[in-house]
């Protein structure tokens, strides 16, 4: 038994020959029902007649088409394309194919080899996702929405920085604004703290998948599972939530826009160009933003939290992190090496692991078990930074300010001995 393949309009022929063989239909009428010629009529009826349905299939079918490029100048055309063409749609391809290398093919052949070789995207697959828009939520504090903008707020007046805005989801206020350096965990430790004293504590914080708010090494096995942001808000009874898109949080992020017009253009104004006198207009700038672009909540309800008696915002917002001492009272963080006092408790700590506290204002404790443990600097490493050196994004900004330091002394041939341990100044200090 033979398979034999045939389209749709081929196997409706079938039936319309049948119905001329048995005479149930004139010449004339089998032509108009299958649009063709009477003589295409007669060819069809003999053929049938000699093979029954199959025919009726196309001799063509499963053959190479006549008008098939050679062998090998597909490959040719498509290299062409990725070594000059690569982001040229099929169109332009062509065009050029034809000007400037003497390959004439239509934009429908192009098109066809681009999208098989994943250089082109049809029309479907370019089609952006839609985001259905999500209805606010009904109380202000029950989820803040956070983010850092990084732009020329200053222009050319001043040097490029991050805004960290915080935009209640309910009413699109803006709860607090914050000019920084860079988008860190120190920095949002000082924004979170100011807000917090503020305004009290939200039920959620809803912010991107930035690694100041997420873990997002593959396979990360040590640690709590938390960021050191994570952590403090933890401590406090905060949620962090991560949005899997920037739509998702669109509140924060057309804020972002409003500002990036508006508040550029009221910095120039009043000739502000530096983070300080930045931040010291943004309360005003807040309430005029906040009377002409917040709404109403659904609920009156306030769902701010205030802070309990117990819960000190300086200790919660610290970078904590554990070491283990040495047999000699030794321990070293951050490329410092710490000697720990022989005190009686130091003593017995030997191969135990201790906590170091790290401040945004620069101090640093080293305590175990509620304990403070005193200690001096032994051996600073910072003060070394070779060319190619590997520097961890937490230390980066220390590590500059040492460099620009350093920098500035042989510019003008002035000796001036750097201090022994950097303070985390312009929030550049950790990152993550």
């Amino acid at each position: 038994m033979t398979l034999v393949t045939m389209s749709k309009e081929e196997f409706s022929r079938v039936s319309v020959l049948q119905d001329l063989q048995a005479g149930r239909l004139g010449v004339g009428e089998a032509a108009a029902l299958l649009g063709v010629t009477r003589r295409q009529v007669f060819r069809l009826q003999k053929a049938f007649l000699a093979e029954g349905p199959a025919g009726l299939a196309s001799r063509r079918r499963g053959k190479p088409g006549n008008r098939r490029a050679p062998d090998g100048i597909r490959g040719q055309v498509l290299a062409i394309i990725r070594e000059r063409y690569a982001d040229f749609g099929p169109t332009l391809a062509a065009e050029k194919l034809a000007q400037c290398h003497g390959l004439p093919f239509s934009r429908e052949t192009l098109r066809r080899w681009m999208v098989a070789e994943g250089l082109w995207q049809d029309r479907k697959a370019r089609l952006k996702a839609v985001h259905q828009p999500r209805p606010r939520r009904d109380c202000v504090g029950e989820l803040v929405q956070i983010d850092g903008s990084e732009h020329w707020w200053f222009e050319g007046r001043g040097p490029q920085c991050t805004l960290l805005v915080f935009v209640d989801d309910a009413t699109s206020r803006l709860m607090a604004l914050r000019f920084v350096e860079t988008e860190s965990a120190f920095a949002y430790f000082a924004a979170t703290q100011g807000y917090l004293e503020r305004h009290g504590k939200p039920v959620a914080f809803y912010s991107d998948k930035h690694s100041v708010f997420r873990i997002n090494q593959p396979g990360a096995v040590g640690g709590d599972g938390m960021t050191q942001f994570g952590r403090c808000l933890h401590a406090l009874n905060i949620v962090i939530i991560c949005a899997n898109s920037p739509q998702a949080k669109g509140r924060v992020e057309r804020a972002n826009k409003t500002l990036q017009d508006r508040l550029v253009k009221e910095l120039r104004l009043q000739g502000v160009d530096t983070l300080a006198a930045g931040n010291a207009m943004l309360p005003a700038f807040m309430a005029d933003y906040n009377a002409r672009f917040a709404k109403e909540p659904a609920d009156a309800k306030d769902l701010h939290r205030p802070l309990a008696a117990g819960e000190d915002l300086g200790e919660v917002f610290a970078w904590r992190e554990e070491r283990t001492v040495s047999s000699s009272l030794t321990l070293q963080y951050d490329k410092v090496l710490f000697l720990l006092e022989p005190t009686p408790v130091a003593k017995g700590l030997k191969r135990k692991r201790v906590t170091v506290a790290d401040y945004p204002d620069g101090r640093l404790k080293i305590s175990h078990g509620g304990v403070d443990l005193p200690y001096r600097v032994f051996f600073d490493k910072i003060s070394q930074v070779p060319q190619g050196d590997i520097v961890e994004n937490k230390r980066l900004g220390a590590v500059l300010a040492h460099i620009r330091l350093e920098q500035q002394k042989a510019d003008t041939q002035r000796s001036t001995k750097a201090p022994k341990r950097r303070s985390q100044a312009g929030d550049l200090f950790k990152v993550g």
